[in-house]
C-alpha cells in the first residue's frame, strides 16, 4: 500500500498531538508510525507521521492541519516518493562511485538524473553506470558564468536535491539561495574543526587523535551549514596526512550515504542552523 508523509514544524502548545491525530482520523488515514520532538528551549514542536495513503485531498488535509496548528506552522503533506538528484563532482571518485552503485541497484532511495563535473575525469564512471555526465569547465569562465552554465544543466531536470560529492569549488550565495536547503555537501572533517581546504593536512599538523567527516546542508557560510550526519575514527601519531586522507575516504562515504538516506526519507527538519533528525 502507498504511504503518505505528514511533516509538521510549529510552536509547541498543549493538545497538538490530539488535534493532529483527530484530523488524520477524519480523513480515514491510518497512522503507521509517528515520531515527535519538542525543543523545550525554543518551544518548537516537530512531527513526522507516516500513514497509509487513501483518496484524501492532500491540499484540503494540509489546509485543515494549518488552520488547527499555531500560527506560521510549517506543514507538508506528501506521498512517499523517490527523490530526484544531481551530483556535482571534481576529480575524487569514492563518494560518487558509492552513490552510483547504489543508484544502479536501486538502493539509494533516489534517482540520479545526472552528474556534473568541472573535469572530465569521472565521465567514464558515470556513463558506465548509465547516468548522463555533463562537463562544465571552471577554467575558461568567470565564477558567475561557471555557475550559470551549471544551472542551465540542472534546469534540464526536475530535481529535489543537489549533492556535492567532493565538488571542490566554493559556490556563491546566489547559487545557494536558488537551491535553499537543497544542496548537501560532504566535508572531510569533523566540523567545526578544520574548515575549508586541506583539512587532513590541518589535522596532521595539529596532531589530532580522531578524524571525521560531516554531511551538511550548504549555506553562505563556508562549511557551517546545518549538520545532517557526522562520524569519527581514531588515528595516532603514526599517521601522516596522506594516510589520514586514505582512512578518511571510507568515513566520508559512510557519512554521506547515511545523510542521504535520512534526507531522502524525509527524516531531516532544518531549523535555523541546526537540524532535527528522526533516525
Amino acid at each position: 500500500m502507498d504511504k503518505l508523509l505528514v511533516l509538521i514544524q510549529c510552536k509547541d502548545e498543549v493538545g497538538l498531538v490530539a488535534n493532529i491525530t483527530r484530523i488524520l482520523a477524519r480523513h480515514q488515514l491510518n497512522i503507521i508510525a509517528m515520531r515527535e520532538f519538542v525543543d523545550e528551549e525554543e518551544q518548537r514542536f516537530f512531527a513526522r507521521i507516516s500513514c497509509n495513503a487513501s483518496n484524501t485531498d492532500l491540499a484540503q488535509l494540509s489546509s485543515e492541519l494549518s488552520d488547527t496548528l499555531p500560527a506560521n506552522a510549517l506543514v507538508s503533506v506528501v506521498p512517499k516518493a523517490q527523490k530526484r538528484i544531481a551530483v556535482l563532482v571534481t576529480k575524487e571518485f569514492h563518494c560518487l562511485s558509492d552513490i552510483l552503485i547504489r543508484n544502479y541497484f536501486k538502493t539509494l532511495g533516489a534517482e540520479v538524473k545526472c552528474v556534473i563535473g568541472n573535469y572530465e575525469k569521472l565521465r567514464e564512471l558515470s556513463e558506465k553506470l548509465d547516468v548522463p555526465f555533463h562537463y562544465v569547465s571552471h577554467q575558461d569562465l568567470s565564477k558567475s558564468d561557471f555557475e550559470k552554465a551549471i544551472i542551465s544543466k540542472l534546469d534540464q531536470y526536475e530535481l529535489d536535491y543537489i549533492v556535492l560529492a567532493k565538488f571542490m569549488r566554493i559556490i556563491s550565495p546566489k547559487f545557494v539561495a536558488k537551491y535553499k536547503h537543497k544542496i548537501i555537501n560532504i566535508h572531510h572533517s569533523f566540523l567545526p574543526a578544520f574548515i575549508g581546504a586541506s583539512p587532513y593536512q590541518q589535522a596532521f599538523k595539529r596532531g589530532v587523535k580522531i578524524i571525521g567527516a560531516t554531511a551538511h546542508f550548504v549555506t553562505d557560510d563556508l562549511d557551517e551549514g546545518p549538520i545532517i550526519n557526522q562520524q569519527t575514527i581514531h588515528v595516532n601519531h603514526t599517521y601522516d596526512a596522506k594516510q589520514m586522507a586514505i582512512a578518511g575516504r571510507e568515513i566520508e562515504k559512510s557519512v554521506l550515504s547515511k545523510a542521504l538516506e535520512l534526507v531522502f526519507d524525509d527524516r531531516v527538519f532544518v531549523v535555523g542552523n541546526k537540524t532535527v533528525v528522526f533516525e
